[in-house]
């Protein structure tokens, strides 16, 4: 079965066709960065706007370079949410309209069960069941995983969410956007000056708060001379907060579940250090650890190819209705 997957849920118009037995055909991606950067974020009203002007041209030129015609696309997947309503909108109505003028069935996918299944598209793919941590800019999550479909909530982000706490604290650093990115590289040159706390994890429990820790950061930096020195021992101390933070959590989630097996994956899943906190913490608890490629952390079309087409696989359809929820619980989609 040959699925066009569609995401065009914030700043990032991607599309991707995978196959049933063949794997990931193609897939390619716009990004938005240039046109936000001037913004210092992303403005709802310019994305929907670009994800017009490009989402039709990037999924006629994919079907080129897959050398496939509409008439070898058997199912479409979109991301319906969570995201920004707009830019959700414009996705969902491409994916219907071509849908029906294929004669093909559509499927909506939510956007964190496309992050959470991106290490599927890689050739090892982890063994079910297993823990995931999903971190990106909107999210913090932490989700037994026992099948496709069959996810249990163990923990959840109270306020600003990982990637949310990175792109504000970077702005108070004066970085330019995208922020967490550019607070990751200031970090390389810091010096572990500072000792910053890490947020609910004298406590037990699984939630995550990053607000206050975004606070601390602000008065950690007035109280100093905010040198180009000084904020980059600050990105530096704030990056290992967080870092330690996930790691101290998903230890925590391994060990009640007795799983031995960590899915890690969205946007700030590529941060470096991140990672190797999370590595050191897993080869201590004798855990496997698995991230999707550095492409398929971030926003890309082919994670939504692929969650699409298990659930077409498994005879899950829908109407021609355009559905698009900017908050969508996870919880919610073993009903879908």
């Amino acid at each position: 079965m040959y699925v066009l997957g569609i995401e065009s849920s914030c700043d990032e118009t991607a599309v991707a066709v995978y196959q049933s037995s063949k794997g990931l055909i193609a897939h390619t991606l716009y990004s938005q960065i240039a046109t936000h950067a001037e913004y210092g974020g992303v403005v709802p009203e310019l994305a929907s706007r670009d994800h017009i002007r490009k989402l039709v041209p990037l999924i006629k030129a994919l079907l080129k370079e897959a050398e496939l015609t509409a008439n070898d696309i058997e199912g479409i997947a979109y991301t319906a949410g969570p995201g920004l309503m707009g830019s959700l909108l414009v996705g969902a109505a491409t994916a219907q309209s071509l849908a029906w003028t294929w004669q093909i069935p559509a499927i909506a996918v939510h956007h964190m069960e496309g992050h959470l299944l991106a290490p599927m598209l890689e050739e090892n793919p982890p063994a079910y069941p297993f823990i995931a941590l999903l971190i990106s800019g909107g999210h913090t999550l932490l989700i037994e995983v026992r099948a496709i479909g069959k996810y249990r909530l163990l923990g959840e982000s109270l306020d600003d969410a990982a990637g949310e706490a990175f792109d504000k604290t970077a702005k108070l650093l004066g970085l330019d956007y995208p922020g967490g990115p550019k607070l990751a590289e200031l970090a390389r040159n810091g010096q572990n000056r500072f000792k910053f706390p890490r947020p609910m994890t004298d406590r037990p429990g699984l939630e995550f708060s990053f607000s206050g820790l975004k606070t601390f950061t602000m008065n950690a930096l007035h109280a100093t001379e905010q040198t180009e020195q000084d904020k980059a021992d600050i990105a530096f101390a704030f990056q290992q907060a967080v870092a330690e933070t996930l790691s101290i959590k998903c230890k925590r989630a391994l060990q009640q579940t007795q799983l031995k097996t960590l899915v890690v994956a969205g946007g700030v899943s590529a941060n470096q250090e991140i990672r190797k906190q999370l590595q050191l913490m897993a080869a201590k608890e004798g855990a496997e650890i698995r991230f999707p490629r550095p492409e398929f952390c971030t926003d890309n079309g082919a994670m939504i190819a692929y969650a699409g087409c298990q659930r077409l696989m498994a005879g899950q359809t829908q109407n021609l209705e355009i559905f698009a929820r900017p908050r969508w619980p996870m919880e919610q989609l073993i009903s879908l």
